[in-house]
């Protein structure tokens, strides 16, 4: 696998995981009567800040692996 490949790949892990946390919260709130902002705010604290902290880890991992591709790519080509 390409660092490239790689790289987008953790960029795609990075969003699922970032989104996974707000489908959790509507999961576990589906069965409220009401919805409100500080309903769901207790929510997404009740899913806890897991993910975002994965999420936010394969963001910098993936970025870290495009520009390390693209650095490679020019030195190749001098």
């Amino acid at each position: 696998m390409t660092r490239r490949t790689t790289g987008t790949l953790l960029l795609v892990i990075s969003a699922m995981l970032y989104s996974a946390r707000f489908l959790a919260a509507a999961i576990f709130g589906s069965g409220m009567m009401g919805w409100s902002t500080e309903n769901f705010q207790a929510l997404l604290q009740y899913v806890g800040p897991d993910l975002t902290h994965w999420s936010l880890a394969a963001l910098v991992f993936g970025v870290l692996y495009l520009i390390w591709a693209e650095v490679e790519a020019i030195k190749k080509s001098k």
